[in-house]
């Protein structure tokens, strides 16, 4: 009889898959600087809150308090903030407009690449310097592009400052206002004006583009103010608020056209204003939503602008006026959207400047956890030769450990499955087993079963319940066979037949048990070799000591850590391995116990359904007659009475 072809060994692939996916996850992402102890995630979402920016890059406001930085932590003026893009490599332009550790308030202006419709980018903000030493490297003109003419961030004077290159100063001011909305503003109490002087770079010809912005807290709603003005009586505009309702005024010539009315602002209440300008329209903006459009383009502007009123201080405003930017560019619905939700500081805001979990200590990772495991990256530089000897083998005992452990655990599936299938046929066969014709090998491969399906009768051969009644059946079949004749299966043939299935019960096991050896070994070996590494370690280190005559903590505590290490390393292979053995032996030992009844069930059931006939020798079993036989001699003697 052919016999039957043990299971396949599954594939390594998946365990070296295992072991690269725990090498990469071993790998913290990249740490931008070393020197730099701490770092936090931040996403700009253009999306949310209904932004859709359309730019490549652009400034964003970052709001910084008690809630999502640690000022205590950071320098003392914010010098150590650093910026880096999401391949934490690229240093992104940035400036401070208020940093204030004793209120633990920062505003902080970043030049975001990427940011366009649809896009969500994420960057660093590294800070903890570890010396406290870290130089300020904050890019004012670097952080706005060749498009803007002009930004005010009103830091604390009556004149201000343009933070861009073009250096569109004003000569004149209004009264600093410390806590405005977004560090410093100007307050104006309506004879206040900001006179910003003519330059090449503010000039613009007719129909050429221009966006303005500003944050305005009007405060009070009353006649027309002037917010803007600027251009020659021939040619120029005014933006002003009429009662409160935004009106862009355009003069060419004699023709002077006003944008629509639309709802008016409130009193002390902070509200987005812009326009942006193309050659064919002039849109009007509040919180960065379309207010009123004007068709046709700008007119010639030159001359001065004036901030808070007209020239002479006429149509004053009152109120407060924070964040005014002029750009060479139309800017679009998107970026002043963006800049409006942003900048307001309500809960949009924080929809889209989102600050991600702090992470800590140089090496990327999200815990203090991750800071231990990094230290055994510096212990392992200081281990000597025979120490790497002892982690070597311990890894090449852990890697063969897991690598039967897996193959065992796939076997032991496969064979459960195979034994579940074969005792299903069994069960049917078990109540007659002289209906299975031992002489019929595809009858005693299946069971009895005829058509059998191919993919489990696959599944059942690889049971060892299958081979052990492969082996009885072979018995069977030769004693059926023999010159002398059946007459069923005496004491002694049972006995013999017993014996068989004993030894395919003892093959059996040494299968199942097949390389746990190697379990065994890295379960007794694994500390052994690892503590030889140590010992070896520490005798080595005390011999430098004596030789050296250092009797420093410095000089012996690195040798001792790294000769530990190996032990470290032996543990690790023992303690899985000793689990992983537990759990397999269980699971042999009810393979083991499967097999045992089951051939006690057998030897019953051959037993019952071959009994010796009357008048043989050995007549133990005489009073028993097999079905077959008896039909048999019933049929012969019907023909005799015939």
């Amino acid at each position: 009889m052919q016999m039957v072809s043990k299971h396949h060994a599954p594939s390594l692939r998946p365990v070296l898959g295992l072991f690269v996916f725990l090498l990469c996850t071993a790998h913290a992402q990249a740490w931008w600087n070393s020197e730099w102890t701490l770092r936090r995630q931040l996403t700009v979402d253009a999306t949310a809150a209904g932004v859709a920016a359309d730019e490549t890059a652009r400034p964003v406001l970052f709001r910084l308090h008690d809630g999502n930085f640690q000022f205590a932590e950071a320098m003392d003026d914010g010098a150590d903030l650093r910026f880096v893009a999401a391949d934490d490599k690229t240093v992104l332009s940035h400036h401070v407009e208020r940093y204030d550790s004793l209120l633990n308030e920062a505003f902080v202006w970043v030049n975001v690449p990427g940011l366009k419709s649809g896009a969500k980018v994420e960057l660093w903000l590294y800070y903890g310097h570890e010396a406290r030493t870290a130089p300020r490297t904050d890019d004012t003109k670097g952080t706005y592009d060749a498009g803007t003419a002009l930004v005010y961030h009103f830091n604390g004077t009556g004149s201000p400052a343009d933070l861009t290159k073009n250096a569109n100063n004003a000569t004149s001011g209004a009264t600093a206002v410390q806590g405005s909305l977004i560090g410093p503003g100007l307050r104006f109490s309506g004879s206040e004006v900001v006179q910003i002087p003519e330059s090449a770079t503010l000039k613009r010809d007719a129909a050429q583009p221009l966006s303005f912005s500003a944050w305005v807290k009007p405060g009070a709603i009353a006649g027309r103010v002037v917010l803007v003005s600027w251009g020659a009586p021939e040619g120029g505009l005014e933006f002003a608020l009429n009662a409160g309702v935004p009106v862009l005024e355009i003069r060419k010539g004699a023709t002077v056209s006003r944008s629509p009315a639309g709802a008016p602002l409130a009193a002390e209440a902070w509200k987005s204003l812009a326009f942006s300008a193309t050659s064919s329209a002039v849109v009007v903006y509040v919180d960065g939503v379309e207010y009123a459009r004007l068709d046709g383009g700008l007119p010639a502007l030159s001359g001065p602008v004036f901030l808070g009123g007209q020239s002479g201080g006429k149509n004053g405003f009152v109120g407060e006026i924070d964040e005014a930017q002029i750009s060479t560019v139309a800017r679009s619905a998107g970026w002043l959207k963006l800049a409006a939700v942003a900048e307001s500081g309500s809960a949009d805001s924080q929809k889209i400047v989102v600050f991600g979990a702090e992470e800590s200590s140089g090496g990327g990772g999200s815990s203090a956890a991750f800071e231990h495991v990094l230290l055994f990256g510096d212990i392992a530089k200081n281990m000597m030769f025979d120490g790497w000897i002892a982690v070597g083998c311990c890894c090449i005992m852990m890697v063969v450990a897991w690598v039967v452990a897996l193959r065992k655990f796939a076997y032991l599936s496969k064979i459960e499955k195979g034994t579940a299938e074969f005792l299903r046929r069994w069960k049917q066969v078990s109540s007659d087993l002289t209906a299975i014709d031992h002489n019929d090998l595809n009858t005693v491969k299946s069971l009895g079963v005829q058509q059998a399906d191919a993919k489990l009768q696959a599944l059942m051969e690889i049971s060892p319940l299958y081979h052990i009644y492969h082996i009885g059946s072979e018995e069977i079949r030769n004693r059926i066979n023999s010159k002398n004749g059946f007459n069923g299966l005496s004491v002694r043939s049972i006995t013999a037949i017993k014996a068989s299935l004993d030894g395919g019960l003892t093959r059996e096991v040494h299968e199942l048990n097949s390389g746990l050896v190697s379990l065994t070994i890295g379960i007794a070996g694994g500390p052994y070799v690892g503590l030889m590494g140590t010992v070896v370690g520490v005798m080595i280190t005390f011999a430098v000591i004596a030789k050296t005559g250092q009797v420093e903590v410095n000089s012996i505590a690195p040798g001792i850590a790294s000769a530990l290490l190996a032990t470290v390393f032996g543990l690790l292979v023992a303690i899985p391995a000793l689990f992983l053995y537990s759990f397999l032996n269980s699971r042999i030992k009810n393979a083991t116990s499967e097999m045992q009844l089951f051939i006690d069930e057998f030897i019953t059931k051959m037993a019952e359904f071959y009994p010796v006939t009357a008048g043989t020798a050995d007549s133990t079993t005489a009073p028993f007659m097999t079905r077959r036989r008896r039909d048999a001699d019933e049929e012969r003697q019907e023909a005799v009475q015939k």
